[in-house]
């Protein structure tokens, strides 16, 4: 039986996410992402169309190194402004039932405790539909909004993110041990004492003691996604993530970059399978061919690859704009997203070449036909690399997600690839098939218990 793909709409409490200026088409609705109504009518939009999840991305700061300002940014609504992603999920979770969520949080100006309550209690609001994806940080706006000069040293980053995971596994997996909660009204018990202990860490980086304020929920840990791609980042996302997400346009290095992750995961100890690579595109189709094509062209009349450009001088921490459209770029060594910012050493890079592969005003892989042409280019990525999935972008909102619940899914449903139904149970069982909790061999299972002291 032929392996199914795995889908999440990829988007951002924004106006403009990956695909820049399409702001401006007429029939886009994304300016309407501070009403509620527009998130709620996508979350049941993508559960009509048995989408695993809706992954939510998010920054801290702003893009302001392309040209030294923020004119473009704020021209093109270049995630500017934005907003926090925990807050939709509640209301998304009331009118849908099965559609998951992956929220964005960056650990870097967060304390564990509070993260990880938060986490829990949307766990429970949601029965069970919640995942992090884990961030570090890369933009030296944001350290400047908490009153720092510049990020942290980029390795520096995960060893930090590596003991904040290791807290909030205290947290989620050992303060509470399961049936504490006995809800027992004629004893007078709604939890029992014995059942919930104290915690203690004392590391580099945090401190805390104490019990957990919330009560096991239906995951105990949320699904854990992180898209770390540098050495340090891949050892930091194989030793913790359950989802990876990982970019390329070319099906030889998404192929070589599955391999590697998978290895890495063996090494740490880890079931290979217990990680779902996710790899981000952009699909533009329709009824037709002709009509497909059609609709890009005209897509094209509003995006801006400007605007990507200025995405991107902030993605790798270069100003872009102080390069010839036919300069070279030159590679230089920068706190912000390495493997990205690696591709200047690897390959002869000009602004326009990035403008090229920017026509809609982003940069992942773009698909573009007939729903049953999409649907063979995208089994035909999945089946030669390896991948459990993909991250759909939105181009026109919401058009986008619309064209492709009515062209593409059908076509994938009727070759055995794509699922007729929704499983019951939390997002965790949905994706891995293997219950709520996580795996034994996950370091959050690790026994951190002692009995006499009622401390972790």
């Amino acid at each position: 039986m032929a392996k199914e793909i795995l889908l999440n709409a990829f988007d951002m409490n924004s106006v403009g996410h990956i695909n820049h200026g399409l702001w401006t088409h007429p029939r886009d609705q994304s300016s309407q992402f501070d009403s509620l109504g527009y998130w709620t009518n996508l979350a049941q939009t993508l559960e009509k169309g048995l989408f695993d999840g809706l992954f939510i991305a998010d920054i801290v700061g702003v893009y302001d190194v392309y040209q030294g300002n923020l004119d473009v940014t704020l021209k093109e609504s270049v995630q500017l402004p934005s907003h926090d992603p925990t807050t939709l999920v509640s209301a998304m979770a009331a009118v849908t039932t099965h559609l998951g969520f992956g929220i964005t949080v960056n650990l870097s100006y967060e304390h564990p405790y509070t993260l990880a309550r938060r986490f829990a209690s949307l766990d429970h609001l949601s029965q069970g539909r919640v995942g992090w994806n884990i961030v570090t940080g890369y933009l030296d706006s944001a350290e400047r909004l908490f009153g720092r000069d510049a990020l942290a040293e980029h390795d520096l980053r995960y060893e930090q993110a590596d003991e904040f995971l290791s807290l909030c596994y205290k947290y989620w997996q050992h303060s509470w041990e399961d049936h504490a909660v006995l809800k027992d009204k004629t004893a007078r018990v709604f939890a029992d004492p014995n059942k919930v202990h104290a915690i203690q860490h004392h590391g580099r980086f945090f401190h805390s003691e104490g019990v957990f304020q919330v009560a096991p929920s239906p995951q105990r840990t949320p699904v854990l996604f992180q898209a770390g791609a540098s050495p340090a980042g891949t050892q930091f996302a194989t030793t913790h993530a359950e989802c990876i997400f990982i970019g390329g346009d070319q099906i030889d290095k998404i192929k070589n970059n599955v391999m590697r992750i998978r290895q890495a995961a063996q090494q740490q100890g880890r079931d290979e399978q217990e990680i779902k690579i996710f790899v981000g595109i952009t699909v533009v189709t329709d009824e037709t061919e002709l009509q497909a094509h059609e609709k890009l062209n005209e897509y094209k009349h509003y995006a801006s690859p400007e605007a990507g450009l200025a995405h991107y001088s902030s993605s790798v921490g270069i100003d872009l704009s102080q390069y010839g459209e036919h300069d070279t770029i030159q590679y230089q060594k920068t706190n912000s997203i390495v493997s990205i910012n690696e591709k200047f050493k690897e390959q002869a890079i000009t602004p326009h070449h990035l403008k090229q592969q920017h026509e809609l005003g982003g940069r992942y892989p773009l698909f573009v036909g007939s729903g049953a042409h999409v649907a063979e280019q995208l089994i035909h990525l999945f089946d030669a690399t390896g991948i459990d999935g993909f991250n759909l972008t939105r181009t026109v909102s919401p058009e986008s997600h619309e064209d492709f619940i009515r062209w593409v899914i059908p076509e994938l449903q009727q070759r055995g690839r794509y699922k007729t139904q929704y499983q019951d149970g939390t997002l965790r069982h949905k994706l891995f098939q293997q219950g709520n909790h996580l795996p034994a061999d996950h370091p959050a299972m690790k026994p951190t218990f002692a009995q006499k002291t009622n401390e972790y």
